[in-house]
């Protein structure tokens, strides 16, 4: 395959991607549904919403700067960029140049939650504070064990039959949870003031920007779950016939997620810590593991 070529099929996956992140979410919610005997919103609900909010006007305070309106475009951007680089890790045959890809998506994942924190802030309003103070404590105990992940994933090439790949599989699907705004840690459900995170920060945008920002959310989540199936479901069928597995895995994942979220409750800020810190805790172990070549 010429670099023209891959760079053109790289872009279409990640298209399809993009299109079809919407229907995991709605993935995730039927499932919730069904678990609570409940008949709830369809599949497509998702999209629904989107199309609703970008033909809607937005309401806009007169106090916001710059940041507030260039928030929406860059996390947005980040979410479709993230996407394109972690399709050109090849699953199965980690190297040192798929751990620098990874490295790079969680720092353009970075940039974007900078962005939104300070959006957040510029409105002045007190849940948007509060939600950006909360997005960042948390995610200074998610990312450190993103990281130490990342690296057992290369170290152990991707092999799920080995100690320190179990351990980190363990771990990352923690650090998922927390990073993808699902229980315990956080809810996407509620607007209760006292339990929003995510929530918070965006409560002061509306229409086309407010679908950017939910859009760039539903594909962090299937990048996320991309990983994540790198864990569970190694060594990876090689070719294309990966890509033609590849949404089972991603509807697996959803319905454990679903699963996981009926069975837990939201927890205290405070306990999402130590729930966030046993995660980091299992990823060095892990990272120990994988040096030590188990």
């Amino acid at each position: 395959m010429t670099t023209l070529s891959g760079i053109i099929f790289i872009i279409g996956k990640a298209f399809l991607l993009a299109l079809a992140a919407p229907f995991v979410s709605g993935i995730i919610r039927k499932t919730k549904n069904c678990m609570r005997m409940r008949r709830g919103q369809g599949l497509f609900q998702f999209y629904f919403d989107i199309r609703k909010l970008f033909s809607k006007d937005e309401v806009i305070s007169k106090n916001v700067s710059w940041i507030f309106f260039a928030a929406p475009a860059v996390v947005f951007t980040a979410s479709v960029l993230a996407l394109l680089m972690i399709l050109m890790v090849q699953p199965g045959s980690f190297t040192s140049d798929g751990m620098a890809i990874l490295i790079a998506v969680f720092f353009v994942f970075g940039l974007a939650r900078f962005f939104l924190a300070l959006a957040g802030l510029d409105a002045g309003s007190s849940f948007g504070g509060m939600g950006s103070s909360r997005e960042m404590f948390i995610s200074s105990f998610a990312e450190p064990a993103i990281f130490i992940t990342a690296f057992v994933l290369c170290v152990s090439g991707g092999n799920s039959f080995k100690v320190s790949n179990l351990l980190a599989l363990f771990s990352v699907s923690m650090a998922v949870i927390a990073e993808t705004s699902r229980i315990p840690v956080d809810n996407k459900e509620t607007h209760l003031e006292l339990t929003m995170i995510h929530e918070a920060m965006v409560l002061e945008y509306s229409g086309r920007s407010l679908a950017l920002i939910e859009l760039a959310s539903h594909i962090k989540q299937i990048v996320f779950f991309t990983i994540l199936s790198w864990y569970i479901f190694t060594p990876q069928v090689p070719g294309i016939y990966a890509w033609a597995i590849f949404p089972a895995k991603i509807a697996a994942i959803s319905i454990i997620v679903a699963f996981v979220e009926i069975s837990l409750a939201k927890m205290r800020l405070f306990r999402a810590v130590d729930f966030l810190s046993f995660s980091f805790f299992i990823a060095l172990v892990a990272s120990i593991a994988a040096s030590l070549g188990l």
